[in-house]
């Protein structure tokens, strides 16, 4: 099924979609896009759906093409104080504020949000399989995101976050077993199976 290219009607929506909620370590990552008027592509789709490889495609055309769109991150310590849920939605009010223009209606991946200043949005249950602004948020949340994992892999490579990104595998599991924990997890999560017991 083809993606839409728009919900309300109104030029300058924005669609909106994090990454990263249900890992062990990094941030909560998040993308806020408005696309033009005639945006096609044919490739674009939520991002959980596409490989890595096609991602990596997208970020390029996505970030040429958007009439606009930023990205914002909430990181481990903020996300303990907060929550994951509201650090999620922060990390879309961020990445919404730093857009130019400014969005006239907001379309949310889920089924959560808080209302943003004035503007009014609709959350839409996978809507980044239903939503080409969505897809785009969804795929350039997750290329930051990656891009951002990667780069701290190298301070602690025995994680292998370049891998598996934060997520709890059980290769990151037993890393954790083994090393203790970094200032990159989140704390406030289960980081290891109820069996085992972590000094925190």
């Amino acid at each position: 099924m083809a993606l839409k290219l728009n919900f309300s009607g109104f030029e300058l929506e924005c669609g909106t979609d994090e990454a990263g909620r249900g890992c062990l370590a990094g941030p909560v990552t998040a993308a806020a896009v408005i696309l033009p008027k005639y945006f096609e592509n044919d490739v674009l789709n939520d991002s959980k759906l596409l490989s890595e490889a096609k991602r990596n495609l997208l970020k390029p055309i996505l970030e040429h093409q958007a009439t606009c769109y930023a990205t914002a991150m909430v990181l481990p310590e903020d996300i303990d104080k907060i929550n994951i849920l509201n650090a999620s939605i922060l990390a879309m009010h961020k990445a919404i504020t730093l857009l130019d223009p400014k969005p006239t209606y907001i379309i949310v991946d889920g089924n959560r949000f808080k209302p943003f200043q004035t503007i009014e949005h609709q959350t839409i249950i996978k809507g980044d399989s239903k939503y080409l602004s969505i897809a785009a948020a969804s795929v350039l949340a997750k290329t930051h995101r990656d891009a951002y994992m990667e780069k701290i892999h190298e301070e602690f490579p025995m994680y292998n976050w370049k891998q598996n990104k934060g997520y709890p595998t059980k290769e990151h599991r037993a890393a954790i077993l083994k090393f203790g924990i970094t200032k990159y997890h989140r704390k406030s999560f289960r980081l290891l199976p109820e069996q085992y017991h972590l000094d925190i």
